[in-house]
Order: C-alpha cells, then structure tokens, then sequence
C-alpha cells in the first residue's frame, strides 16, 4: 500500500493506494505547528481503523510520497519518515526529485510542488494541452503544453479566502456557508454574498481559462480543462469551460511520481 500525503496551506489531504487505486482517503487541517510525533500520532489514528492496515504505525505501508506547501510541516513530515517508518521507501517532492515534467518558467525552483504534481498527473490522465484549475486557499491555473511541458500558470484569490475578506472587511458583513444561492439575484445579504462568491468565481474560472487557452492552443477547444480541490463541487455546474473533474488528482500525481522514483531508492 502506497501513503500519500498533500500539504496544503488549509487542509493536508491523505490518500491510500493499493496498486493503481485509491482505497480510502482522509482530510485534516494543515497547523504548521504540530511536531513529527503529534503527525505520527495522527496517522496512527487515521489509519489504525482501516481494516487492510496493521495495528502498529507502518503496518501494510510499502511506500509513502509527499508534496508540501507549507516548508515546515515538509521538515516534520520529513522527520516522521525517518523515525516512525524507516524501513518504508518514501519520496518527497522537492527540487531534485524526477517528475517526468519539464518546468518551463522563468524560476522553476519558485512553482510549488503541488502544481508541479497536478501537471503530472493531467498529462498521465488526460495528455496535453491542458489546464489544471485547483480550487485550494488559492485558485491556482496550471498550463500544460501538448508535448507535456508545465508553461506556466495563474494564482488568484481562492474561494474562502475572499469569504473570510468579505466578512472581516465589511463592516455589515459577516462570514458566511459557501453554499449556491436559491438564485442569482439575492434576496437577503446571505444568499447576496453567496451569488457573488459562486457564480463570480465561475466566471472568473470561465474568463481565465478561456485567455489562457488562447495562448496555449492554437486550438482553444483543443485544451483539456480539470478542476480539482476541495471546493471545486461549488463552481462544477456554473462554469462553462471545465472537462472534467479529478478531485484526488494531487494524490494520483504523487502515486506516479513515486512510482518514477521507487527504482532510485
């Protein structure tokens, strides 16, 4: 069984591979102040009740891959795999390590890892061109070229973070359920703010990608779009441009990764 594990800078999200599949899944709060022992803790309980796993911390894991935004969880994580899974193969994604993607930017070292994987695994899925759009604390598009190349890409606000904007910054405001409205036009405040966040992060969604695949195909309609993240349901059925949608397309691209770099270890 092969552990994955996306650090995000909300959420830390945590996937189970048996071969190709994923077989169970978890989501937990990113705190960047948590030692190696309190996220070995953790991971215990997490997968202590999965009935393929072992008692003992370890049990059943053949392999773990990480990617991480967040530097500080990465040096704890890093941590963990050394003390409480020492015997365990593990991969974290990090300059050096192979991805099998080249990185077409001005500073390749600045693209975050998690990108850098979402590209992997939408060439290995759906080939190029294509655009990832991740719905995380940030909205993050990512361009892919035909020939499988990361180009480059755009990060705007993402949804919660403009909810939590909202709330603090308005002064007859306050912080709302992400939710899709009973129509576009509001009613009351609520349904007012929720109209604005869905169907305004919709049209940007539409907006952005639609420029980009400009500049990406010659044939816009040529580019594969795939939304994934966790509040990628809010926006699915109010935007146009979006194909297909991959919610554990991070951990995919881990799981591939690994796999490229397993014969290194």
């Amino acid at each position: 069984m092969l552990l994955t594990i996306d650090v995000g800078n909300t959420h830390t999200v945590l996937g189970l591979f048996d071969g190709d599949d994923i077989v169970e899944h978890w989501r937990i709060s990113t705190d960047a102040r948590r030692t190696a022992d309190e996220l070995a803790v953790l991971l215990q309980g997490l997968m202590g009740m999965h009935p393929l796993l072992g008692d003992e911390l370890g049990d059943g894991i053949d392999g773990i891959a990480i990617c991480a935004t967040v530097p500080s969880v990465l040096h704890e994580l890093r941590e963990v795999t050394r003390r409480y899974y020492g015997d365990v193969p593990a991969v974290l994604v990090e300059p050096g390590v192979k991805t099998g993607v080249p990185i077409l930017t001005d500073h390749p070292k600045e693209v975050g890892a998690d990108r850098i994987i979402n590209a992997v695994a939408a060439v290995d899925l759906y080939g190029g061109p294509a655009i990832v759009v991740d719905f995380g604390t940030a909205t993050t598009f990512d361009a892919v070229s035909a020939r499988g190349e990361y180009v480059g890409g755009v990060i705007a606000p993402g949804i919660e973070i403009s909810v939590e904007a909202l709330g603090v910054r308005g002064a007859q405001l306050r912080k709302i359920e992400v939710a899709r409205p009973r129509s576009v036009i509001g009613k009351n405040t609520v349904e007012a703010m929720q109209s604005g966040i869905v169907y305004g992060f919709a049209g940007q969604v539409d907006g952005v990608v639609n420029r980009m695949a400009r500049e990406l195909a010659d044939d816009p309609d040529d580019v594969t779009v795939i939304a994934t993240g966790g509040l990628a349901p809010m926006v699915l059925g109010e935007s146009s441009v979006i194909d297909e949608h991959e919610p554990w397309l991070t951990l995919i691209g881990l799981r591939l990764v690994y796999e490229r770099n397993a014969s290194r270890m």
